[in-house]
């Protein structure tokens, strides 16, 4: 027989009153390891069979002893297999055993085999339910919250990656990735961090927070326009190419309510604290539209479009712009017509009018060439 250390039981009820872990379920994992523990042991010094049945229990009712229990067998002349017992033995336990019956008998433990090993085991486990309940915890305070905004506390800088803290509880990572260009941070700031997936990996719930996710600007949007959060005026689509310049479809369900103006505001007061969170990202509001030729040319602006034809199964779109629109339609490095491919989800070919012009000479030339008689 054998004892967990003294101040096991404290322990259990520290876990109880500060991680709200029961700990008759703490007790219960730490049998199961235990019990593998001391089955794999027993097998590797060749005293116990594979096909041995054993249970274990802690007898907190008695100074948190370790009783191990196993299938034994009634013989006259036993050998040294655990799984077998005399008669004499079995009816200490059990008066009415009877050689050849099998009965639920306690075993002996051998503290020199066994001790440093169930201690070990005995702490990994508790490790592992601790780590567990954390992660259900995390998972039912923020299963909920996906897709939302949320406000952390910058608790430290960890070269570059931001440690944040929720409600004084969860540390979450912000990595460089995820992080704006323009973004600085000072241990006790406040920042706003899109909750975009929650991971379910082998050492916990992992929460994955962004400021360089799509959501994170539809969010803010939500935030400082009445009309978005009351559902009058729907965001339909974003692209973002995060610290530089987003392009953002809005579409207004009541005919006398004018989406990118709501979302404007007079000079630019609604957009403004947007842009401000964003440290300065440039924003297109672009009205949406069901028919995605008129939405196309919506989404290339600050750039004019002359015409847009789509292919018939409408994912590419040929599209015709004055001659001194076309940088402006392309942009910068290609951002414009890149992010404009983006938000309507279309691959978009941009060509000049004087260049339409002399290719439809050229292909009219050709056609003239092969007609003419030889």
């Amino acid at each position: 027989m054998m004892k967990l250390e003294k101040d096991f039981t404290e322990a259990l009820k520290q876990i109880e009153r500060e991680r709200g872990i029961s700990a008759r379920s703490v007790i219960e994992v730490i049998e199961s390891a235990l019990l593998g523990a001391y089955r794999k042991k027993m097998i590797e010094l060749g005293k116990l069979s594979e096909e041995a049945e054993v249970t274990l229990k802690i007898d907190t009712e008695h100074q948190n002893e370790i009783r191990i229990f196993m299938h034994r067998t009634v013989v006259d002349h036993p050998s040294d297999q655990p799984g077998e017992v005399s008669l004499k033995e079995a009816r200490k336990k059990v008066p009415e055993a009877e050689l050849g019956e099998a009965h639920y008998l306690e075993v002996p433990i051998s503290s020199q085999e066994f001790g440093k090993l169930a201690t070990q085991v005995a702490k990994q486990a508790i490790t592992q339910k601790l780590r567990e309940a954390e992660k259900k915890a995390i998972l039912e305070e923020y299963r909920d919250r996906i897709g939302t905004l949320i406000t952390a506390t910058v608790q430290r800088l960890e070269k570059s990656n931001v440690v944040v803290k929720l409600n004084n509880k969860s540390e979450l990572v912000l990595p460089p990735s995820e992080q704006l260009g323009a973004d600085r941070y000072r241990v006790g700031d406040k920042v706003r961090v899109y909750l975009s997936e929650i991971k379910d990996t082998p050492r916990g719930a992992h929460i994955l927070i962004s400021r360089t996710s799509p959501g994170l600007v539809r969010c803010l949007f939500e935030i400082e326009i009445p009309e978005i959060a009351d559902g009058t005026v729907v965001v339909k689509s974003i692209a973002r190419e995060a610290g530089y310049r987003t392009k953002m479809a809005v579409h207004s369900l009541k005919g006398n309510v004018d989406p990118v103006g709501a979302c404007i505001g007079s000079r630019g007061s609604r957009i403004h604290p947007v842009i401000d969170e964003l440290r300065g990202e440039k924003i297109d509001v672009i009205r949406w539209s069901e028919d995605l030729a008129v939405f196309i040319a919506h989404a290339l602006s600050p750039a004019k479009v002359v015409e847009v034809k789509l292919s018939p199964d409408k994912t590419e779109a040929h599209i015709v712009v004055p001659d001194d629109q076309l940088s402006l339609a392309i942009g910068r490095d290609g951002q414009n017509v890149r992010l404009a491919a983006q938000l309507t989800q279309c691959h978009l070919d941009i060509i000049t009018e004087s260049n339409l012009r002399k290719q439809k000479k050229e292909i009219q030339a050709a056609a003239q060439g092969k007609s003419s008689p030889a």
